[in-house]
Parts: structure tokens; C-alpha cells; sequence
């Protein structure tokens, strides 16, 4: 980032302000690679019964949202664009073109509460820098519309309060974008887990993040909330926690900076932090923008085996592998290529609003995450571990 947009957003008065800088910065933080053999979740079938399609209107075009939950709802079942919100008129219209989007239904920051207006749009998928994501969540639900957020929630607990708050008041369902949750591979972790494929858990570890670049808007502490904890460090704290099926008691946590180029003036670069499960089980998390981890990992040992995810958390080429006493070693990948995991996410979230049914990973999962987050950077700052409630 150059001197003079750094400038710019350290003056901006106001976060519609920023937005129509930032919400154009979003960059995807997650890379695989890897292509792997045919989907088990394929979403390109026809529509749902009836023919309702849930109308998305996308906040903020950068490389997330263009590149990937854009194109996942092209090939969905039950989802469509409809309206899209930008800072960059000419480059919004040339995404409607793509999209069959009429130009009416191109919306600015300053604009946006009128899609209240727009009976098209019965949802808003919001891919802003995180400090964004409460105000412009806020401002959808007060305009009737149902809002698919992507993670983390938010930058702090009292916003995911305010989020669901608004979202409770007016009537609107709120999901949080946890794709993995959603994605196959990891669902089949899950699962192998609970049928006892390891025997009984004992530990966890997980790590994940990438080398970051320099004037990326995730080293502003205001528009990120904070370093590779919230953003892929939070995978990590998704799987311990979907895959043990248990929330952390405690955590004990370190931060630190190795690379002292200017990049880690307001966040840290490499955090590692330990939790505690109620049930005794052990995990071990590390997360950094110092080194790539090449799609991130998860592994789960028990007193029979283990199972390893790995790449556990990319776009595409996840794969699991597994081996226990007196039961035959795993190899497992799903033909999911991406963006098919964004259209999988969409019309899951799709299928709540059509059916009225409330998200597995609602405002509560973010909340949750939000709290242990919050736990986290405590933990480094006063150097012992902290208490979790539930």
C-alpha cells in the first residue's frame, strides 16, 4: 500500500468512507493448488423444487468474492446474483455484464440501505475488510435482507452481540461463511472421528497461514481486528473445535515477530496457542503471515490411530489420510475443484432462508470463535493461560 492510500484511510471520517476503498481490497487469503478426483457434493443440479432461487447482493468485489463465491453461485442449485455493491462503478458494471445484473441494481456505499427497495435481493453475502462486517451486517438487516457474512464475524464480542442483536430484531437470518464446515473432506473427518476410527482422542494440532505481502489492508490492525489469528488462524479454531465436537476450557497463548521489514507494525506475525477440551483432550495450534503453510493442517490422534487433514482448509485439493490398529489405512480426496465449496455454502444458507431453518454456524459460532480469539490475544499479552465459559 502506498503512502498516500495508507494516508487516506487513516483520515477517512467515516466507514462508508473506507469501504469504497476497502471492500475492493478484499484479497483470498487461502491457496491450494492441488485438483483431486469427482465431488460427492456437486451443486450444479437443477434448482430447487419449485424454482425459487435466493437472490444474493454482493458487498464488496475483490478476489473472494469475484473469484470465488461469485463464480459458486453461477454453478448452485438454489442461489443467483442480483445486485452487487461497489466503490468502482465501471468495474461493478462490467461484473453485472457477467452476471445478468441490471445496472439498477448496482448499489455505492453511500446507496446501499436503499436494497431495501430491491424485492430481488433476499440476501447480502458481505466480503469487506472484517472491521466492516458489523456496520454493513447492521445496515442489511435494518434493510430487511438476510446476510451471509464472511469470517471472522467480526473485530470484537460487543459487535457480534450487535450483529445478532439487528439480525433477532429484524427477523433476518445470519451465517456466518465457515465453508469447512460444509466441505466434504472435513465432514468426512468428522465423522470418521465420532464413529471412533482413532479410538479415544487424545491430542489435536493445527496450523495454517501464508507469507503475507507488504500494504496488504490485513496489516491495518482497524480493518483486520488483529493478524493471521483472524483471519487463518481461525481455521485452526474451527476444526479443534468442530472435530473434537467440544469447546476449549483454556488457553494459553505467545505471539511474536521475527521479520522486522515494516509489515508487523500493528499485528503480530506468528501466534501458537494451546487449548484444553473438557474431556482432557490436548491441542496445539500455530498460525503465521511469516511462512506458507501451503493449505494449512489439522490431525487428530487417538489411542488407536490418527487421522490428518492435509491441505485441510484450501479452496480445493483437501485431502485425508488414516491409519488405526486393525482397520484399513484412509486415503481421501473429493473431485470438489473450486469455487465448488462457495456453491455448497451458498445453497446450504439458501435452503435456510427457503425452508426457514436456522444456520449451523449462526452468529453464535461466530460469537464463539470472537470470544476465544479475545482469549487468545489475552493470553499473549499477559503471558499465562485464560479461562474459557462457555
Amino acid at each position: 500500500m502506498n503512502s498516500s492510500r495508507r494516508n487516506f484511510l487513516k483520515q477517512a471520517g467515516s466507514a462508508v468512507a473506507l469501504g469504497a476503498f476497502a471492500g475492493e481490497a478484499l484479497a483470498g487469503a487461502m491457496r491450494a493448488e492441488t485438483a483431486i478426483p469427482q465431488a460427492e457434493n456437486d451443486s450444479s443440479n437443477a434448482s430447487s423444487p419449485g424454482g425459487k432461487k435466493i437472490g444474493y447482493c454482493v458487498v464488496g468485489l475483490g478476489r473472494i468474492s469475484m473469484g470465488q463465491f461469485m463464480p459458486g453461485v453461477k454453478i448452485s442449485k438454489d442461489s443467483k446474483i442480483v445486485a452487487l455493491v461497489s466503490g468502482h462503478r465501471d468495474k461493478a458494471e462490467r461484473i453485472a455484464d457477467e452476471y445478468d445484473v441490471p445496472h439498477n441494481a448496482i448499489y455505492n456505499y453511500q446507496d446501499y440501505d436503499s436494497i431495501r427497495d430491491n424485492p430481488a435481493i433476499d440476501a447480502v453475502y458481505i466480503a469487506l475488510p472484517n472491521g466492516m462486517h458489523a456496520e454493513y451486517t447492521i445496515r442489511a438487516a435494518k434493510a430487511g435482507k438476510h446476510v451471509l457474512c464472511e469470517k471472522p464475524m467480526a473485530n470484537s464480542v460487543k459487535e457480534c452481540e450487535q450483529m445478532m442483536a439487528a439480525c433477532k430484531q429484524a427477523d433476518r437470518k445470519l451465517m456466518i461463511a465457515y465453508r469447512c464446515q460444509y466441505e466434504p473432506t472435513n465432514l468426512k473427518a468428522i465423522g470418521l472421528l465420532r464413529q471412533g476410527y482413532a479410538g479415544k482422542l487424545q491430542m489435536m494440532s493445527s496450523s495454517n497461514g501464508f507469507n503475507i505481502h507488504a500494504g496488504e489492508w490485513r496489516l491495518n490492525k482497524k480493518m483486520a481486528g488483529g493478524g493471521p489469528l483472524v483471519d487463518v488462524g481461525i481455521y485452526s479454531i474451527q476444526a479443534m473445535r468442530y472435530l473434537t465436537g467440544e469447546e476449549p476450557t483454556s488457553v494459553e497463548a505467545y505471539s511474536s515477530v521475527i521479520d522486522h521489514d515494516g509489515r508487523f507494525t500493528e499485528v503480530e506475525e506468528n501466534v501458537v496457542w494451546n487449548f484444553h477440551f473438557p474431556s482432557g483432550v490436548l491441542a496445539h495450534c500455530a498460525t503465521s503471515y511469516g511462512t506458507n503453510f501451503l493449505g494449512g493442517s489439522a490431525r487428530a490422534i487417538g489411542s488407536e490411530g490418527m487421522l490428518e487433514l492435509n491441505p485441510a482448509f484450501g479452496y480445493q485439493g483437501l485431502h485425508l489420510t488414516g491409519k488405526a490398529q486393525g482397520k484399513p489405512s484412509l486415503d481421501v480426496a473429493f473431485d470438489n475443484p473450486s469455487p465448488r465449496q462457495f456453491a455448497t455454502e451458498a445453497d446450504y444458507f439458501s435452503d435456510c432462508i427457503l425452508q426457514n431453518k436456522e444456520p449451523k454456524t449462526g452468529g453464535e459460532e461466530g460469537l464463539r470463535d470472537q470470544r476465544i480469539i479475545t482469549a487468545i490475544y489475552k493470553s499473549c499479552a499477559e503471558g499465562k493461560p485464560v479461562k474459557l465459559t462457555a
